[in-house]
């Protein structure tokens, strides 16, 4: 695989660490601002709502604008916004900070998917996508703790200070490496063709509703695994670190599975394979062990459905392959919205124990829709299996 890849993944770790990082650091910026911690938890979900909504208008600007300066342009944005939030004299300057962030890290995962699938060809593009989401997964295993410990030794804004340093040095890493891309997507247009596919729009709901199943329970673990299961505080920290370790090989098995046993059949086993492991969880659960195992299972195929998704919409519409990845990042987040209400509703209307249940039955529909999905051949661009060719392949 290209190594340059792993250089854009490197990008994504530093992104996914800054959405991410807030929940770790909660504690010390409620009072380093004094601010209560419900308003300082609204730093999370301002970044989710920007994200979602930047995600398809960074793909719009793509139209106009070549990819490689699109993506130094957004890495430069999350430097500048990350020293804005280490100097934020109040909430208010840091909302702002956050908001900015948050719509350069949208545009940086979506270049650097494009800008992967480019280098990676055909062959490899479902890997491709799956190291990208490597980085994504990775940030919540490897940094947003290092940024609890750098918050720990010299306070809440060096963690902005370092991911603003770490993105500066992608940024010359990224200039030196990569070269421009000669590839320009579909503009608004793009989007209507996307939407008028059943299968396509069958396919997005299969990213919306697994994600949304898998937040059910994620979004509230650490009360199930106490109230079920039964384990410690050490033991609940451990349990994390597994659950991490097994999303980011997710990410890679996702993509190797699109390559291998096509995008159409990975989109149908992926979403199956989810649901299975959901429904193991509630007999897993009188075992702590047992539970860390099927646990590690869930976490790995909950990361396995982006690459397998992008690359279905890739295959099936490829014509309107790029607005369908702006689209589908935008969906992941709504499939968090979506979970964590339901998983919210549930836990104060029955119980912790009816979350993986509750979980199941949003995967469920994924499931179906992933049948939709592959029901017919979308009418967009070609109507089989094998890659798409004839694209320009940057620095190849």
């Amino acid at each position: 695989m290209n190594p340059r890849i792993f250089l854009l993944a490197l990008a994504t770790f530093a992104t996914g660490t800054a959405e991410n990082i807030i929940i770790g650091i909660l504690p010390d910026v409620c009072d380093g601002l004094a601010v209560s911690v419900g308003l300082a938890g609204q730093l999370t979900a301002v970044f989710s709502i920007a994200f979602a909504f930047s995600a398809p208008l960074a793909q719009l600007l793509t139209v106009r604008v070549e990819r490689r300066t699109i993506f130094l342009s957004a890495l430069a944005l999350f430097v500048a916004s990350n020293l804005v939030a280490a100097l934020s004299p109040n909430f208010a300057v840091l909302f702002i900070a956050r908001f900015a962030m948050a719509v350069a890290s949208a545009t940086v995962c979506l270049v650097a998917t494009m800008l992967a699938t480019e280098l990676a060809g055909p062959d490899m593009r479902g890997r491709a996508i799956g190291v990208i989401f490597m980085g994504i997964s990775g940030s919540m295993v490897l940094g947003v703790p290092a940024g609890m410990v750098i918050s720990g030794l010299f306070g809440w804004r060096s963690v902005f200070v370092a991911l603003a340093l770490f993105a500066l040095l992608i940024i010359v890493a990224c200039y030196v490496s990569l070269k421009p891309s000669g590839r320009r997507p579909q503009g608004v247009s793009g989007y209507w063709q996307h939407l008028r596919s059943l299968p396509l729009v069958a396919g997005q709901l299969v990213s919306i509703l697994m994600i949304g199943g898998h937040f059910v329970l994620f979004a509230y673990l650490a009360p199930y695994i106490t109230d079920r299961v039964g384990l410690g505080q050490m033991e609940l920290v451990l349990a994390f670190v597994a659950f991490g370790v097994a999303g980011v090989s997710g990410g890679y098995l996702g993509g190797w599975l699109a390559d291998t046993a096509t995008p159409r059949r990975a989109i149908v086993i992926t979403p199956l394979a989810y649901l299975l492991a959901l429904l193991m969880i509630p007999a897993a659960s009188s075992t702590p062990w047992t539970f860390i195992a099927v646990m590690m299972v869930w976490g790995c195929v909950s990361w396995m459905i982006s690459p397998v998704v992008q690359s279905f919409l890739m295959v099936a519409g490829p014509d309107t392959a790029d607005a369908g990845i702006g689209l589908n990042l935008s969906a992941m987040h709504v499939g968090v919205a979506l979970g964590t209400a339901v998983g919210g509703f549930t836990l104060e209307a029955v119980s912790s124990h009816a979350l993986p249940s509750a979980g199941a039955a949003v995967a469920g529909l994924a499931v179906a829709a992933s049948l939709v999905a592959v029901r017919r051949r979308a009418r967009a661009g070609r109507t089989d299996d094998r890659p798409c060719s004839g694209q320009t392949e940057p620095g190849r």
